[in-house]
Formats: structure tokens, C-alpha cells, sequence
């Protein structure tokens, strides 16, 4: 049986509530127990065991949309002499699939370690990490990393998805200590519109959440509507898809996966940057929540989401870092800040703290296990410095990572986010 740890700091900070002065945790197993003034944790369970003067506590970040085993892209595009930034979305999409086909499965799980340790010292304590084969699962064992992953689904041929849909929700029921199950079906250029009802009901069957992308590019509208652009006549002769381009069906992304059966209150949708506000409705009418990735989104030239339109519905936000092929760091601190400046007078400091906290737990439906500093949650959190008020304005000016705790284990060498 573990001991109590009590962890004191100048503030204790959850955002969307007044930060704390002279705020407490007291942790054990791994699990909260209490949160709250320090006098009145001292009087429960003793003597603070460590301290931070000078340091906020605040939950530990969720990055509620990543690919971690493309954390070794930009090394990877540079060996494959590819080192070039696509101008189009198609040719970013391209690239990616030239690179992925001369890789190794060891370079893939050293790549997605690098990520979760990566992760960890940027202070984020859990992720929504799509994964593209169950054969790397086992890079996150014994790893502090929590939240969910997301077993990618990519197909067209019904014969060869069926059998692919059956080995993955097989493989969604491994056991990884911290970790969920989820599915993602890729995105509506890269999955049949006839196989989406199969994967609603393995979702519905198995009670897997999931996470697709969705309207992130003018080409994905193209290809939806009339069957035509650069998705098309580019990237479906590249992998052999050719002879399943449809018709033209005159729809759009949201409604292509409502029609599916997709969309509902467990499924979190990427980008959503070209979406209609017709499509930002059926979003909301679903129960729908929204992951926005706007360095991705600004790195890739696809635009930049809506967020007034998702704030005037009332549709559930968080944040996501994407990927190191379309992004610099996996920090959701540097998103956070790019995001303020990019949805200037959209989002506030306070909200854009509030989506990568419990925001994203809900957003990956974990918010009953982490994102705030509660009772009965993990002990996922992270030691702050910072001179002055703890105000959000002024972490995001002049806070810096001194310490990330995941799971009430205390993980090594904290980014420096100046």
C-alpha cells in the first residue's frame, strides 16, 4: 500500500474556476483524493510532502487529436530526400504515403515512443492517439500516457475491409494499462460510404467512441460533390482506388457520415474547417465534439475553422496538435497560444485552457477520470512557474513546465515553454 503524497504550490488552478491560493493535492495510488486549501489537506491526511513555491498546479493537458508514431516524420522526410513543404493538400497526402511505405514496424514504435515521451514533457497527461495497425499497441506499455487510442479503419473494397473491421475491433480489446479503445475511421476520401454502417454498428456493439476527420480540405468537398479535384484524379490512381470513385453525390462531409450512422454523442470530430453551416448543425443536432488543430490546419493551407459558428450552436470544443507532419511540436501549449492569436476575439485565454483540459478528457469521453483536479481522478497534473497572479493570460505569457506528474508518477525532463 502506497503512502499519501501531498503535493503544495503558491496556486492550485482548474480552469473555469477561481485558481487557489496556497492550493494543495493529496495523492495516492496513483488517484486524487483531495484537492482543495492547504491547511484544510494538512489537517486530513498531515504535512505536505513536496513543494513549489512560486509554481501553479494546474490538470495535465489533453491532446485530444495526435498521430504519435509520425513523431519521426520530419527526419524520415529528410532521409527519403522529400524534404520539401507541399504546397496542396493533396501533395502532403501523397508525400506521407511515400514516406510510410519505406518504413520499418521497429522505426514505427520507436517513432510513437518518442511521441509519448515527447507528450509527457510538453505536460500533457493523456491523448487522443490515432493508431494505424494494432501491432503497435505495445509501444505504450508501461508508459505514464493516458487516455484513449483510436484504431485507424481505411478501405474500399467491402471483402477486404470486413476482414480488416473484425481483426481491429479484436484488437481494440487489448488491455493497456491507462489506455481506452476507440475506432476512427479515417476521413470521407478514404473510407466507402457502404462500410460506414458496419462500423456504426462494431462502435455501437463493442462501445467504441470515435474519431474521424472531417471537412478539413476544399479537395475532400470536391471529391464528395462532384467526384472530381485533386483526391480524384490524383491520390485514387496513386493507391489503386480508381475503379471506386462514385458517381458524383452531391453531399458533404457531415452528412456523408450522418448517413453512415457516424455521428453522435461519442464521436469527435477533426478539423471541421470547410464545414457548411448546414453540416456545423447536424454536428451540434448529434451531440458532436469538435477537436480544432489550427497549426496543422495553417501549416497544410486548408483554412481556418469556423469557431464562431461552433460557439454561436454550442458545440463542444477541444484541442489537438495533429501530427509532426503538418505541425512543429506536440505541445499543446504552443497550440494554445498560436490558437489565440489565429481565432483572435473567438477564444478567450480561459477557454482555450478549459479545451485542453477537461475539454479534451470529455471530447475523448474520459472527463470521468482526468482533466480537472477532482476527487476520484488521476493524478495527472503539472507544476507551473510563474511570477505574478495566476491568472490564464499570464500562464500563457510567462508560465513555464517545471514538473509533469501522469498518474501520480513524476515524468522526466519538462519541456521548457517559454
Amino acid at each position: 500500500m502506497s503512502e499519501t503524497i501531498i503535493y503544495t504550490a503558491s496556486w492550485l488552478y482548474n480552469p473555469g474556476h477561481p485558481p487557489i491560493p496556497g492550493g494543495s493535492i493529496a495523492v495516492k495510488n496513483g488517484i486524487i483524493l483531495q484537492a482543495g486549501q492547504r491547511n484544510e489537506l494538512v489537517a486530513n491526511f498531515g504535512q505536505p510532502a513536496i513543494g513549489y513555491p512560486g509554481c501553479v498546479i494546474m490538470p495535465g493537458f489533453v491532446n485530444a487529436h495526435t498521430h504519435l508514431e509520425l513523431t519521426h516524420f520530419p527526419s524520415w522526410r529528410l532521409r527519403g530526400g522529400l524534404d520539401y513543404h507541399p504546397h496542396r493538400f493533396v501533395d502532403w497526402i501523397i508525400q506521407m504515403i511515400k514516406i510510410k511505405r519505406g518504413l520499418t514496424h521497429e522505426e514505427t514504435i520507436s517513432s510513437l515512443k518518442a511521441g509519448i515521451a515527447a507528450s509527457l514533457r510538453a505536460g500533457t497527461t493523456a491523448v487522443g492517439d490515432i493508431v494505424t495497425s494494432p501491432s503497435l499497441l505495445s509501444a505504450y506499455k508501461n508508459t505514464a500516457i493516458g487516455g484513449r487510442f483510436y484504431l485507424e479503419l481505411i478501405g474500399q473494397s467491402n471483402s477486404l475491409f470486413e476482414q480488416l473491421l473484425l481483426k481491429t475491433v479484436d484488437a481494440a480489446q487489448t488491455i493497456i494499462e491507462n489506455l481506452s479503445p476507440g475506432l476512427s475511421p479515417h476521413s470521407p476520401y478514404t473510407i466507402n460510404s457502404a462500410l460506414l454502417p458496419a462500423v456504426a454498428n462494431a462502435a455501437k456493439i463493442y462501445n467504441l467512441p470515435l474519431s474521424l476527420h472531417l471537412a478539413e480540405s476544399l479537395d475532400e468537398s470536391e471529391l464528395l460533390f462532384s467526384s472530381t479535384g485533386p483526391l480524384a484524379e490524383e491520390l485514387y490512381p496513386l493507391v489503386g482506388w480508381h475503379s471506386h470513385l462514385p458517381s458524383p453525390r452531391h453531399t458533404t462531409p457531415a452528412a456523408f457520415f450522418d448517413k453512415g450512422g457516424l455521428l453522435g454523442k461519442e464521436t469527435l470530430a477533426i478539423h471541421c474547417v470547410q464545414v457548411t453551416p448546414n453540416d456545423a448543425r447536424i454536428l451540434k443536432e448529434r451531440g458532436v465534439t469538435i477537436c480544432l488543430c489550427p497549426r496543422s490546419n495553417e501549416r497544410l493551407a486548408v483554412g481556418t475553422a469556423p469557431v464562431h459558428l461552433f460557439k454561436k450552436l454550442g458545440i463542444p470544443l477541444c484541442l489537438g496538435t495533429d501530427s509532426l507532419a503538418s505541425n512543429d511540436s506536440l505541445s499543446l501549449w504552443d497550440e494554445i497560444r498560436f490558437a489565440l492569436d489565429i481565432y483572435k476575439g473567438s477564444l478567450s485565454p480561459e477557454e482555450l485552457l478549459l479545451m485542453a483540459t477537461i475539454g479534451g478528457a470529455s471530447g475523448i469521453g474520459l472527463d470521468e477520470t482526468t482533466g480537472s483536479l477532482d476527487t476520484g481522478k488521476r493524478a495527472d497534473f503539472q507544476v507551473v512557474e510563474l511570477k505574478g497572479s495566476c491568472t490564464a493570460e499570464n500562464l500563457l505569457l510567462h508560465g513555464r513546465i517545471k514538473e509533469v506528474v501522469a498518474g501520480g508518477k513524476t515524468c522526466p525532463n519538462p519541456l521548457d515553454n517559454d
